[in-house]
């Protein structure tokens, strides 16, 4: 089979980003489908080879059947007799021994095309898959804010199946039929070219209703796609908030929600049904026609000599195998508008551009110094005023410092500037000295630990969860780094230790558990550069108290940003900021701020029931 390599993949999804004509530009889903599958075509040519082989050997046993009427009828002046074997075993023996290689052969070529299309199907939808995940995962995060999750699950998963669904049979089903046509079509007019008209008649029609029930069901299965991405968007945003469901006893109004997606999508597909099961049935007339006329006028020539009896029997046996394959037109054809809906759908969001691109200055984690500096940088979310405006901050390497304000004040927002997840309008930021755009994006990131207040954990282990991101841990640096971030004990607590499964997105545990594996995970990571995003603002004094145990140990000799709602936290850094409206208004360590009774001042007074 064919592989393709991640490096192939890399290089497939570069350059679908920056719009090569020959993979984004065809509107037609099947040439985008085949130019983003030209390394299978060798496969492809392949399957294609054993599925007419096979056809033809298909073919083959009604017009043995002819041969051997011939010979009952004239055994010695017999078809056969004229290769000179004039005794009639001879002649059925020589007409047994083809038919067993015939059925031989047509099984050989049956069984290589249905293992190559079926494993052509699975190497396409595991590329493809992997490809759209990967592009996925390197787009920005504003792609992901104004698209639903269950929207994307419906095109890494439902869509990408239904053209695996096609690529099994109905690819081969449209060869065998082509095959069928052009071979039977052409015995007719070499048997009986005066009656081969009437065989051939409806052919054109079929057709024809075939490519106009293309056209008309093919905004039909786009609606289809379209409405089943809403409903499975429906399904992830209830499953993954079924608690506040509960919480607030709406399981009705939820119900009555679904089912207002699930009757959009059903009507939908009602329309395509509509449509689509009409094909046969009309098909079936045009076959009617056809073969009638060929029993009545063929049997008159038969009856009147013009052609053999064998013969006849062999055209009125052709003629269904030529006809009636036609009918599953139709099932192919819905196969093909589903996977070609399905396919622009993926291939849409493979041409997606990739708004933030890695630059290519190697930066090794172990030479960082952790100087930052952000340098009258401006940034707005889409279609929204700007969150920061013409700010600048230097933060020397080692240092710790604090930003404070109010929510919606842009302080989270520098976070997301500084990992690269969105691109500033203006200004630039710096890493010791080298402008971040400059920078290989996993590098950046590779030295960046982020803790946030929204704890994401993975379900799996809390031992893996620990590890993630640095994958090659050792069980007693999972270990060490649990107790840095005093998770140590109450991991033992739990049933399996270590290997107790968190749930989805961490469930089983507390926030304040959840907020310590999250320290931990960044203790394991070691970066140079710690950003601790309002990471004790959803806990008990408690666990805050142990968290801040834990952090004046990871914050020694590293550069840390430490964004806080709680001002107790941050009140030891070496230089906190206040940040309103997108820009620094006071800045200076704890004592100092307090002196100015400025904005700061008046927030300490608050939090510490002053006033």
């Amino acid at each position: 089979m064919v592989k393709v390599s991640k490096s192939h993949r890399a290089s497939k999804r570069q350059t679908s980003a920056v719009g090569d004509p020959q993979i984004s530009s065809p509107s037609n889903p099947f040439m985008r489908l085949f130019n983003y599958g030209h390394q299978y075509r060798k496969l492809i040519w392949l399957a294609t080879i054993c599925s007419i082989l096979n056809k033809l050997f298909d073919l083959a046993p009604p017009a043995l059947i002819g041969v051997a009427v011939d010979v009952v009828v004239k055994q010695q002046n017999s078809i056969i007799a004229q290769w000179g074997v004039k005794d009639v075993f001879g002649q059925f023996f020589i007409i047994s021994f083809l038919t067993v290689i015939i059925w031989i052969l047509e099984s050989v070529f049956e069984y290589a095309y249905e293992r190559l299309w079926r494993n052509l199907a699975q190497d396409i939808q595991h590329d493809l898959r992997l490809d759209a995940y990967e592009h996925l995962q390197e787009l920005e995060l504003a792609y992901f804010e104004e698209r639903s999750t269950g929207g994307l699950m419906s095109i890494l998963s439902d869509d990408i199946n239904q053209l695996e669904r096609f690529l099994n049979g109905g690819a081969n089903d449209i060869l065998q039929v082509v095959t069928t046509v052009v071979i039977i079509g052409g015995a007719f007019f070499i048997l009986a070219p005066s009656v081969a008209w009437m065989a051939v008649l409806p052919i054109p029609f079929i057709l024809w209703g075939s490519f106009a029930f293309q056209k008309l069901l093919a905004p039909r299965y786009a609606d289809v796609r379209e409405k089943v991405g809403l409903l499975n968007s429906r399904l992830v945003n209830n499953l993954s908030g079924i608690t506040t469901i509960k919480s607030f006893t709406s399981e009705d109004y939820e119900i009555s929600r679904l089912t207002k997606e699930s009757e959009a999508y059903r009507r939908s597909n009602a329309k395509a049904i509509k449509l689509s099961a009409a094909f046969v049935p009309l098909i079936r007339m045009l076959i009617l026609v056809s073969f009638t006329a060929l029993l009545l006028f063929g049997g008159i020539a038969a009856a009147n000599g013009k052609i053999s009896v064998g013969t006849y029997s062999v055209l009125l046996f052709l003629v269904q195998r030529l006809l009636w394959p036609l009918t599953r037109l139709g099932d192919t054809f819905d196969q093909y508008q589903r996977a070609m809906a399905s396919t622009n759908r993926v291939m849409n969001l493979l041409d997606t551009p990739l708004a933030i691109h890695t630059g290519d200055t190697h930066l090794p984690t172990d030479t960082v110094r952790g100087e930052v500096e952000f340098k009258n940088v401006t940034f707005a979310y889409k279609d929204r005023l700007p969150v920061v405006t013409n700010l600048s901050l230097q933060v020397q390497a080692g240092n710790t410092i604090a930003i404070v304000g109010s929510t919606g004040s842009g302080k989270s927002t520098l976070v997301k500037l500084l990992l690269r997840l969105y691109e500033v309008q203006s200004g630039t930021m710096t890493l010791d000295g080298i402008d971040i755009q400059q920078l290989e994006l996993q590098d950046l990131r590779r030295c960046i630990g982020l803790v946030s207040q929204d704890v994401f954990l993975f379900h799996g282990s809390i031992a893996e969860n620990i590890a993630y991101g640095s994958f090659d841990a050792s069980d007693d640096q999972i270990i060490t780094a649990a107790k840095i971030a005093e998770a140590h004990e109450f991991i033992l607590q739990l049933p399996q230790g270590y290997e107790t499964i968190v749930g989805e997105r961490g469930q089983k545990l507390s926030g304040g558990q959840r907020q310590r594996i999250a320290i931990a995970r960044a203790i394991l990571k070691n970066p140079p550069i710690l950003i601790l995003d309002e990471a004790t603002s959803a806990v008990d004094n408690e666990t805050e108290a142990a968290i801040q145990r834990s952090l004046e140990h990871i914050t020694v000799n590293r550069t840390t940003i430490a964004i806080a709602h709680r001002l107790s936290t941050i009140r030891n850094a070496s230089r906190i900021y206040v940040m309103e409206y997108g820009q620094f208004v006071e800045s200076g360590t704890h004592q100092e701020l307090l002196d100015k009774s400025g904005v700061y001042a008046s927030l300490w007074r608050v939090q510490s029931g002053l006033r």
